[in-house]
């Protein structure tokens, strides 16, 4: 029999992180548990601000379209059932069906309380520095349904958001 040889690249294979969200949920809730709701947040807005530099500094540049192609990308890549709507000055996402709440809860993983945090902190993070802010219009704890926006600031007297 011939020996044969299969060459794969992490490129060559399907997607899949979606454990991560169960570890993250866990470390949730161990912070709020040990630390309270205001550790949570400002652990996840510490890592959103680190990790999203690259996606705050292209919203900077491109506005909202660069925060609409990232998210659209990361829901084709989950597996979200998600809504998307853009205009100059506000994105709309609207999620029927969160994949990461959805394989949680199929998986039998507990779901951290503060779970939205992960949502809600993390994209008011990633605006920090811009002239956009973010809110969690919408959420659902139960499947992550929600509706996320995020918006141009107003304007001061003096020229700044």
């Amino acid at each position: 029999m011939t020996k044969q040889t299969m060459s794969r690249n992490a490129r060559d294979n399907e997607y899949l992180h979606r454990d991560f969200h169960g570890a993250l949920s866990a470390g949730i809730e161990y912070l709020h548990e040990q630390y309270g709701d205001d550790a949570v947040r400002e652990y996840l807005e510490q890592f959103a601000r680190s990790f999203y530099a690259p996606l705050t500094k292209a919203l900077e540049q491109r506005g909202l379209v660069a925060l609409e192609e990232y998210f659209r990308g990361v829901y084709d890549l989950e597996g979200g059932e998600v809504r998307f709507s853009l205009s100059e000055n506000e994105l709309r996402i609207e999620v029927s069906r969160c994949p990461a709440v959805t394989h949680m809860r199929s998986q039998g993983y507990p779901v951290a309380r503060l779970f939205r945090e992960t949502t809600d902190a993390v994209n008011r993070a990633i605006c920090v520095g811009t002239p956009f802010d973010a809110e969690l219009i919408e959420y659902d704890e139960l499947t992550g349904r929600g509706i996320q926006r995020f918006y141009r600031r107003e304007l001061n007297q003096s020229g700044t958001a």
